[in-house]
Parts: C-alpha cells; sequence; structure tokens
C-alpha cells in the first residue's frame, strides 16, 4: 500500500461524488467510480501519475492530476506522504472552492 492521506476536505468531496453518482447511474458505477479515484491516488503516491504543479496565481504549494471528469489536487505533506487536499468537477468554480480547501487543509 503506497503512503497517502486523504484530507477532511477531500473526504466531503469523495462523500459528495459518490452521492451524485449514486443518483444518477446507481451504485455499481458509483461503487466504480469512487475506487477507480483510490487507485488514482495509489498511482499519484506511486508517482505513476502525471501530475502538474498547481498554477502560481492559487499561491500555494502542491499538484493537480486528472481523473475523468474530476481534477485531484495534492500536495506532500510534513511527513513526506501525499496528501489528497481536494477533488473538484472540471464544471467547478476551481478558484473559489480550491482555495477554501487548501486553507482548510
Amino acid at each position: 500500500m503506497s503512503d497517502y492521506v486523504v484530507l477532511k476536505s477531500a473526504s466531503v468531496r469523495i462523500d459528495n461524488i459518490y452521492q451524485t453518482s449514486l443518483n444518477r447511474w446507481g451504485a455499481q458505477q458509483a461503487k466504480n467510480y469512487v475506487e477507480g479515484l483510490f487507485l488514482h491516488f495509489e498511482g499519484i503516491a506511486q508517482e505513476k501519475v502525471i501530475l502538474k504543479p498547481i498554477p502560481a496565481e492559487f499561491e500555494v504549494e502542491g499538484y493537480v492530476s486528472r481523473y475523468k471528469k474530476h481534477f485531484v489536487y495534492s500536495k506532500i505533506l510534513e511527513s513526506g506522504k501525499v496528501g489528497i487536499v481536494t477533488i473538484l468537477h472540471q464544471r467547478m468554480h476551481l478558484i473559489e472552492r480550491f482555495s477554501e480547501d487548501f486553507k482548510n487543509s
């Protein structure tokens, strides 16, 4: 198992993703999507996922990757583990939600 931690803001987003998927596409699709997210997190921790630095205008250090229709934001924690900070849908207003989640991580 790789070293990553799902931070509180990301955990809330995962719950929301599951509920939205469950309501739209059913239990199996919701389960598959969330399991895929966790495989993506492992890929980040194992350096198997391409990461891009978060643009400077956000004024935080971290990385972004894409999983299907979501952007996954992560950073290296003091412990050396990868922290999964937040997950935002491609249609979300990124700057506002991103800033909130990073400040609270």
